[in-house]
């Protein structure tokens, strides 16, 4: 028998006529009556009896009687035959009439054998009913009424999982026996699926119940532990100090999410799993971090400028730029302004005066020290799915600081490398950018953070090996090197009474007069800075120390004669001039990394072919100045060409073993040459300096002021620079000046023309 739903009543003249459609079937007519004869057919589609056409059902139906008609909507009907739907004839009003003729089995079942595979399929339905909830029993009163497969495919229609064309296939099946087949066989499929099913569905019930248990059980714990945390503050569980930490944190949405993540991540692994370490670490980390945008505060600038002149002697430009870098954060009440990159020569004071800038500005101070990364990672941090993942030096040092806007110092940015693990100085794009750094991300947070309150300043040798992007986002600030007349009241101020707390010397215990100092400024160091005036003193301190404990506390006084013994070294050779000259022989002006120095730049012809030689580990540009020099005075004295042809040119550059390089060189090397083949000496304290070209032209050139201030100190009296370089001459300390004749020119024949080495033109 077949169960089939009602859901549509239509009374027709020709009686009814049921029409299955996928698990229910449509009536068209009236509601039959119980015994009535009845045709179903199936339509292929889900249509409304509108909607019907000819085409619009399967060749082959079945015939019953109606034998029950249920009052809850169902019919129940005893099929008899399975009949070949001929023609279908569908009229306006809807009503549809048949030609259907009688479909014939083949190959009948032999009846023992179904009888056995039927009580096969009872047993195995009563044993799946039997694992069932709340079924045990009760299959048993259907099981006695089924005489057939077939009645069990009929009753289990509704719920098999089968699709309408899986079932009317079992339908078209002529052969009564290969139906029977495929019944058993799709009768088993779906006892098989719903037990996997239900197992399925058993093993995630008891796994949610678990996970349930597990969940209600935590909580309780949570709430007892705080509890506790609140009874015993002292003895609060480190979960919960996270907590507390990051609820009053104060981190950005991201960072809270990720931080609950990895909280709850070490709650479930536990203090002993091997992540515990790791989670804890990260969690450590980002909550300890100031996310808390700190409050502008007003900067008073006489007060600051009080603070720079206390810390640093001298420096008035760079204070000048860091006064006009506070006046603008107090009317924006924000931090404003470019990156500063300081740049001079070691000892300088480039590093040390990021101290009196926080200090000035009330702030928090960090030093990054940068030289010789080669590692991305160094920047930017290192992931956390390595081995020793850690954060970049930019978020460590915010997490030293303990603020969100400390002074951070970069220090050597001109010493870091591109390496096969990124560049470094890349990656500082980012956080130095304004535009950029208040989401900056590091890599062992993965989450962002706001850098744009931070002071950034930087701070290099040479800005030669930094990157043109990165300095594109800095304003540069040159630190000149300091003169005698500085390096004494830094000695005097600073660096001897720290010198002197440092091993424990009272003021009364040690003098140290201004000629002594003098002394060790002039023979004793070689430097634009006053680090290695740092070192003296701190070597005159430490071998007075002796001599102290030695006499018993005694005053002692150390005078000029004493201090190759007090500083165990003898006095440093430096470049002097004398009074006479030799022809070739000229004094030029060089900067070096530790400051300005003065060299001699020497020519000498003999006997030979026109060969030219160049000695003095010389550069190639400093190679291409001595040719430029070269051509130019073959051009300039045309009637000294059989000098050159005749003769052999060495040109040499004294302290062979130092390299040299650079342009400034050129006018000197021409003059040195003029002087040789005119045979007309220059004097040593006439100094010069500046590139040459082809056409005679003095063009401008860098460390003008470090120059001229070796230039003073080696007795030199008269100095030619380029004429473009005269607004250079405003960052000169005046001592220097006084001490100098400066003299602008603007071509070589100026030069050569006030030594007399070509007649000048009236």
């Amino acid at each position: 028998m077949a169960v089939v739903p009602i859901y549509n009543r239509i009374i027709v003249p020709f009686g009814s006529i049921v029409i299955m459609n996928e698990h229910y079937t449509k009536v068209t007519g009236r509601i039959p009556n119980e015994g009535e004869k009845t045709v179903l057919i199936l339509s292929r589609e889900n249509l409304l009896r509108e909607e019907f056409r000819e085409d619009s059902f399967y060749p082959i139906g079945v015939t019953g009687v109606i034998t029950e008609v249920n009052k809850s909507g169902y019919l129940v009907v005893r099929t008899s035959n399975r009949v070949n739907i001929n023609e279908v004839t569908i009229y306006r009003d809807h009503t549809i009439d048949l030609d259907i003729s009688k479909r014939k089995d083949t190959d009948p079942v032999d009846r023992e054998e179904e009888a056995l595979r039927l009580k096969k399929m009872k047993a195995a339905i009563n044993s799946f009913s039997m694992q069932m909830p709340n079924g045990k029993g009760v299959m048993s009163a259907f099981l006695a009424q089924w005489t057939s497969i077939g009645e069990i495919a009929a009753a289990m229609s509704p719920w098999m999982m089968n699709t309408p064309e899986e079932k009317y296939s079992v339908l078209a099946v002529d052969s009564a026996k290969e139906r029977l087949d495929l019944l058993e066989r799709m009768i088993y499929e779906n006892i098989e699926t719903y037990r996997i099913n239900n197992e399925a569905e058993s093993a995630q019930k008891e796994e949610y119940q678990k996970v349930y248990r597990e969940s209600a059980i935590r909580k309780q714990i949570e709430y007892l532990q705080k509890e506790l945390d609140e009874m015993h503050p002292e003895e609060v569980s480190e979960i919960r100090k996270f907590e507390i930490r990051i609820e009053e944190s104060g981190m950005n949405e991201t960072a809270r999410k990720e931080a609950d993540k990895v909280l709850n991540r070490l709650k479930q692994e536990g203090a002993n799993s091997v992540e515990s370490g790791i989670l804890y670490d990260y969690l450590d980390f980002v909550t300890g971090l100031s996310w808390k945008k700190e409050k502008a505060e007003t900067i008073d600038l006489d007060e600051a400028e009080q603070v720079l002149n206390e810390t640093h002697y001298g420096l008035d430009k760079v204070k000048k730029r860091i006064l006009e870098q506070i006046a603008v954060m107090n009317l924006k009440r924000m931090q404003a302004g470019s990156i500063l990159l300081f740049v001079g020569a070691p000892g300088t004071g480039k590093t040390s005066i990021g101290q009196g800038i926080a200090q000035a500005l009330n702030r928090k101070y960090v030093r990054v020290s940068l030289g010789g990364v080669r590692d991305e990672a160094d920047i930017r941090g290192h992931r956390r799915t390595y081995i020793g993942a850690m954060p970049g030096r930019i978020m460590d040092g915010i997490a030293k600081s303990g603020v969100s806007n400390p002074v951070m110092v970069l220090d050597e940015v001109d010493k870091l490398s591109a390496s096969y693990n990124g560049d470094p100085a890349s990656a500082l794009l980012e956080v130095l950018d304004p535009e950029q750094n208040n989401t900056f991300t590091d890599h062992y947070m993965n989450v962002p953070y706001d850098l744009s309150s931070v002071l950034f300043i930087c701070t290099a040798n040479s800005l030669d090996t930094v990157p043109a992007p990165l300095l594109d986002r800095m304003e540069v600030i040159s630190f000149q090197g300091y003169t005698p007349y500085e390096k004494l009241q830094i000695a005097e101020k600073h660096l001897l009474p720290k010198a002197m707390r440092a091993v424990g010397i009272r003021s009364e215990n040690l003098e140290v007069g201004e000629d002594v100092l003098n002394k060790i400024i002039a023979d004793y160091t070689r430097e634009a800075g006053v680090r290695t005036l740092k070192k003296r003193l701190d070597t005159l301190c430490r071998t007075a120390a002796v001599e102290i404990v030695r006499g018993n506390d005694k005053q002692l006084v150390i005078h000029e004669n004493e201090l190759r013994d007090y500083l165990d070294m003898r006095p440093i050779s430096h470049g002097k001039v004398g009074k006479e000259g030799k022809p070739g022989v000229v004094t030029g002006l060089a900067w070096t990394q530790v400051g300005g120095e003065i060299l001699f730049i020497e020519t000498l012809m003999t006997k030979g072919t026109g060969k030219i030689i160049v000695t003095g580990q010389l550069g190639d540009v400093m190679k291409e100045s001595s040719t430029i020099a070269i051509s130019l005075v073959k051009s300039l004295y045309p009637e000294k060409a059989e000098l050159f042809e005749k003769n052999d040119l060495h040109i040499h550059v004294p302290d062979g073993a130092t390299p040299k390089d650079g342009p400034s060189a050129g006018i000197t090397m021409t003059t040195a040459l003029a002087s040789l083949v005119t045979g007309i000496p220059v004097t040593p304290e006439t100094a010069m300096t500046g590139e040459i070209s082809l056409q005679g032209d003095v063009r401008p050139i860098g460390g003008l002021p470090e120059k001229l201030m070796a230039a003073q100190r080696a007795g030199v009296r008269r100095v030619f620079i380029p004429a473009e370089n005269e607004e250079d001459l405003r960052d000169v300390p005046g001592e220097v000046l006084e001490e100098l004749q400066i003299v602008p020119v603007r071509r070589a024949e100026d030069v050569l023309g006030a030594l007399s080495l070509v007649e000048t033109k009236e």
